[in-house]
């Protein structure tokens, strides 16, 4: 088994021990992504949804940079910070994800690193 990690600019460098993404075996195995700019690593203003939102476009930024999109997913996990916030983060998602769209969990956390509102991250499947 040979591990490949995928790194992009187009979505915020790791903020612990950890990759962006691990390609092995056909399958990317993405790192949660925050809605943290990529440029300057603060969350975006506008509270959840321009979160959901950014996070998204991140991952949407690492799936890319290994080849793969969101018709490659086949399973997403979404972290909340309050479950109230479920059908707004679920609209944004709604939009991006194509039809069918992937598995889903999606769970309230007691809290996310630097104080976010959401995070998303994904495993994806290349075909061989």
């Amino acid at each position: 088994m040979t591990r490949q990690a995928i790194a992009t600019s187009g979505a915020p460098a790791a903020i612990g021990p950890y990759s962006q993404a691990i390609a092995v075996d056909g399958l990317l195995f993405c790192s949660g992504q925050l809605g943290l700019d990529p440029e300057s690593g603060s969350l975006v203003e506008g509270g959840v949804e321009a979160q959901a939102e950014r996070s998204l476009k991140n991952l949407a930024a690492v799936l890319d940079a290994a080849g793969l999109g969101w018709a490659d997913v086949v399973k997403t996990t979404i972290f909340l910070a309050d479950i109230a916030d479920f059908a707004t983060v679920n609209a944004v998602y709604g939009r991006l994800m194509p039809d069918p769209p992937p598995a889903r969990s999606t769970v309230q956390v007691a809290a996310l690193p630097k104080g976010g509102l959401v995070e998303i991250e994904a495993t994806a499947r290349r075909d061989r």
